[in-house]
């Protein structure tokens, strides 16, 4: 596949995977997977179809789900197919829309959450006020804006990828059509195709980061006020749940980045194993998180498995 045509019409996957880890590694992605799918979908039929839970907090909640679903079948299903059964090839047009499809929903992901942070922060520093800042139509709106928003704002990898030359390979040795493996396998030299990616990262992906981290502190600050303490332990109970979220979205492209940097040599296996935890492990622990650790939610999906109408409660209130 080497010294092939400038102009390339596919691209080959070399999804590098621990030797002797093949099976385990299409088993767990199976099931995460599944788990993905049956846990999202519970999560937006709970908030769709529950009275209760149509707040702001959780129409934010439901808009994740539905981003984490469409992420797992971007990712999973192509990555299945390379590992199970060497389907490496990609065409050139499916490689870009795969590429541009997941920077954008991860983009939608990190600003989803810094809002989520800013809302909790609304809710506890001006509980009064509350109601009258975060609407619902104003929720609505934002959440319709994010795509757009994105979109526009990353067309710019998209015009940056189509000025790429591949005159030495057209494998990529990664798992997904990535914009930096992209760059790394292309022949052109001039530093601004990653230079793009790096103030991206910083502006788009740091900014969020610093934005939640900020608005949880001075939450906590505030917590710690609050006298009462059944009050206090639901806003310390509502902040590690969003915190533990958090986590698992920036905690592995974030080690792909420091370990490198602290001189650290990781191997393409190594690579492809942070990648793909990081790409597929959060759309399925969000709604087991939310699940298990917010009571409403967790009380809508067992009266939506018991058979108990949704609207009883409110009924009996």
């Amino acid at each position: 596949m080497l010294n092939i045509t400038v102009a390339v019409s596919e691209f080959l996957l070399d999804c590098a995977i621990i030797p002797g880890q093949r099976s385990l590694t299409v088993a767990a992605l199976i099931l995460v997977y599944v788990v993905s799918i049956i846990g999202n979908v519970l999560v937006i039929i709970v908030v769709k179809i529950n009275q209760q839970l149509h707040s702001p907090m959780y129409i934010f909640i439901g808009t994740l789900a539905i981003i984490d679903l469409a992420n797992s079948t971007i990712i999973i299903p192509k990555m299945l197919a390379i590992i199970q059964f060497d389907y490496t090839v990609i065409s050139y047009e499916a490689c870009l829309a795969q590429m541009f499809g997941i920077i954008n929903l991860e983009q939608i992901v990190a600003l989803l959450l810094a809002l989520m942070a800013v809302d909790r922060y609304i809710a506890v520093v001006y509980p009064l006020r509350y109601p009258s800042i975060v609407t619902r139509n104003l929720v609505v709106v934002v959440i319709s804006v994010l795509p757009v928003f994105s979109i526009v704002l990353h067309i710019s990898y998209l015009v940056y990828t189509t000025e790429l030359s591949f005159c030495h390979t057209n494998v990529l040795p990664y798992c997904l059509c990535d914009y930096a493996t992209l760059v790394h396998a292309s022949c052109n030299e001039d530093p601004k195709y990653l230079s793009l990616l790096s103030i991206m990262v910083m502006v788009l992906g740091i900014c969020p980061l610093l934005l939640i981290l900020l608005s949880y502190f001075r939450i906590v600050i505030e917590a710690l006020k609050i006298k009462s303490k059944d009050r206090n332990n639901k806003v310390f109970s509502t902040c590690v749940t969003h915190i533990i979220v958090v986590c698992f979205f920036y905690l592995p492209p974030l080690t792909s980045y420091i370990l490198p940097g602290a001189g650290l040599e990781v191997s393409s296996a190594g690579y492809n194993a942070v990648f793909i935890s990081g790409n597929v492990v959060p759309p399925m622990m969000n709604p087991v998180i939310y699940s298990f650790r917010n009571k409403e939610i967790k009380s809508s999906i067992y009266k939506f498995f018991t058979g108990k109408r949704l609207g009883e409660d409110l009924m009996h209130h």
